[in-house]
């Protein structure tokens, strides 16, 4: 298991991430500890690529004099990220807290499904103290894979987003966000954010790996499986930071011009549609297409788990 903590170059950068103040280091310093773990992913280069140019993480240029805090745990093998995250919580850690699994064995996806978790792929959690009310909880799954692609696709990668929480690149799904929460007083407390890449890890008819997609557009700056680790990390601060700049109603116009489901034709309740975009909330619009019996053309929003868009390979 290692920690890790860096301070951020301006005060508190990142508040919608942690509210905690952080430790008093030069800018762009970092501490670094080991402690005895079975991993084999590279602790050392790991914290040599969150120390790199943030250009080649794929950070967004008002974001690249920051320095961002984290407490990064590393195993072999969890049953998921973000259960031991929440375990790691319910123990004292805070807001900034990293675990890394090489592989899960009960990893799950949105709805409970099952995420195949097998060694070679990025499988991280990350807890955040957002200052969200409880009802918008699913700003931060879309603020998160923004980030994340905007990161990768700033490397030389066309990653797209679909709704509402998986990169894709080729019309197959590459990773996806699995965000869970603690509320209070109609507010999100506490949240743990949880990302699974493909990197070189086997994969499935519609899925596709990091690795061979960077030979497709010789994307060189990606080289391994901590600098992607890294690549997510800051991406995921990214994504929320500039939410949090421009504030969540103009965000929905940059995630909007990366979903890879608008103009998507969809069936809802026997009806055809057209996805046209998503809501402030983050719910799905979608416009039903006139029928004889209901002439006029009405647009409807979906929660998440509403319907299945399937993968366009």
């Amino acid at each position: 298991m290692a920690s890790l903590r860096s301070q951020p170059v301006d005060e508190d950068p990142f508040q919608t991430i942690s509210r905690k103040p952080t430790s008093r280091h030069c800018p762009g310093e970092f501490d670094v500890f080991y402690y005895p773990d079975m991993s084999s992913l590279d602790l050392a280069q790991i914290n040599q690529a969150l120390r790199e140019d943030p250009v080649s993480l794929g950070v967004m240029e008002e974001f690249r004099a920051m320095r961002p805090k984290f407490a990064i745990h590393l195993f072999e093998t969890l049953d998921s990220t973000n259960s031991k995250l929440w375990r790691l919580l319910a123990a004292g850690a805070s807001a900034g807290t990293v675990v890394i699994a090489e592989q899960q064995e009960a990893g799950r996806g949105q709805w409970g499904r099952q995420w195949r978790s097998a060694i070679g792929g990025v499988y991280l959690s990350l807890a955040v103290e957002p200052d969200l009310a409880a009802a918008n909880g699913l700003q931060l799954t879309l603020c998160t894979a923004w980030g994340i692609a905007i990161g990768l696709r700033n490397l030389g990668l066309p990653i797209q987003l679909k709704w509402p929480n998986d990169l894709v690149i080729d019309g197959r799904k590459l990773g996806g966000v699995l965000t869970e929460t603690r509320t209070g007083q109609a507010a999100i407390t506490q949240a743990v954010i949880g990302v699974g890449i493909n990197w070189s890890n086997p994969t499935l008819d519609l899925e596709i790996n990091l690795q061979s997609a960077c030979e497709k557009y010789a994307a060189p700056a990606l080289t391994s499986l901590e600098k992607l680790i890294a690549v997510v990390l800051r991406g995921i601060l990214q994504g929320h930071q500039f939410c949090r700049q421009i504030g969540f109603t103009a965000f929905v116009t940059a995630y909007e011009a990366l979903l890879v489901n608008v103009g998507q034709v969809v069936q809802v309740d026997g009806r055809s549609g057209e996805v046209v975009g998503v809501t402030t909330q983050g719910a799905l619009r979608v416009r039903l297409q006139p029928e004889d019996i209901d002439p006029t053309a009405v647009e409807i929003e979906l929660p998440p788990g509403a319907i299945a868009l399937g993968y366009n390979v």
